[in-house]
Formats: C-alpha cells, sequence, structure tokens
C-alpha cells in the first residue's frame, strides 16, 4: 500500500532556483469586515532575503526546494527554469522545513538521505508551467 498522501503527483527534478522572501501586501478592509477578519499573518523576519536553491521534488501544487531553510510562514518567490516551458515565476509559502540533512532507513533498512530545505506551497504558478509539469509527472 502506498504511503503517499499528496493530491497532485510529484517528479523528482534538479533545477536551480532563486529564492526570495517577500512578504504578503497590506489589504484595506472595510471597518465591518475587518472587525470579524481574521487571516494568517506571514513571517516578515526574512522579507527581503534572496538565496540560491535546488527544486528536488516537483508538483502542480509545491515544491521541495533543497536550501538554507526559511521560517515558516514565510511568502516566497521562486524563480527556475522549467524543461519544454522556459522561466517561471511562482509565488508560494513555506510550509515546513526540515533544518538539516538526515537519514531514514528504507524498506530494507538501507540509509536514504533527506537533505535540508524547505516545502512550498505555491499560491500563484502560470497555468501553462502548471501542465508541463503535471506532464512530467506522469
Amino acid at each position: 500500500m502506498s504511503r503517499e498522501h499528496r493530491r497532485a503527483r510529484r517528479v523528482a527534478v534538479s533545477l536551480p532556483v532563486v529564492i526570495e522572501s517577500i512578504g504578503q501586501p497590506a489589504v484595506a478592509l472595510h471597518p465591518a469586515v475587518e472587525a470579524v477578519y481574521r487571516r494568517i499573518v506571514p513571517d516578515a523576519t526574512s522579507i527581503g532575503r534572496v538565496q540560491p536553491g535546488a527544486i528536488r521534488d516537483l508538483s502542480t501544487n509545491g515544491a521541495f526546494i533543497g536550501c538554507e531553510p526559511m521560517p515558516l510562514l514565510a511568502r516566497v518567490r521562486l524563480s527556475f527554469e522549467l524543461p519544454a516551458y522556459g522561466a517561471v515565476d511562482a509565488v508560494g509559502w513555506v510550509l515546513w522545513c526540515r533544518e538539516a540533512d538526515c537519514e531514514i532507513p528504507d524498506a530494507l533498512g538501507d540509509p536514504v538521505p533527506l537533505p535540508r530545505g524547505i516545502g512550498v506551497l505555491f499560491e500563484a504558478m502560470p497555468l501553462e508551467a502548471r501542465q508541463v509539469v503535471a506532464k512530467m509527472a506522469r
């Protein structure tokens, strides 16, 4: 039985990426709405930080990026080249991070390396790029 719980198929890749922490733009709300409105507040401690990484795992919904970890709930811009598509600019949210490299055993007890990095859920990515990723993951 598969232990995969993701909704979108993913593909293992090795794509250089530039990650920039961009934060969330301010939203002006009507006072009546503001009184009853709650939203997630993105981490602002890393805004403006730009760093390289490598996309290791890609789906239409998100990616695992091997890199220096960023804070949880940081809103990030990703810039990378997608084969058969070209330059992609995407926006996403850091939903989890692995703060250091580690290993876990596979079914035979052999070590499987897991690199440090971040899990990003895409907020925005061009539809055509998502279609290319879907084809790659088939």
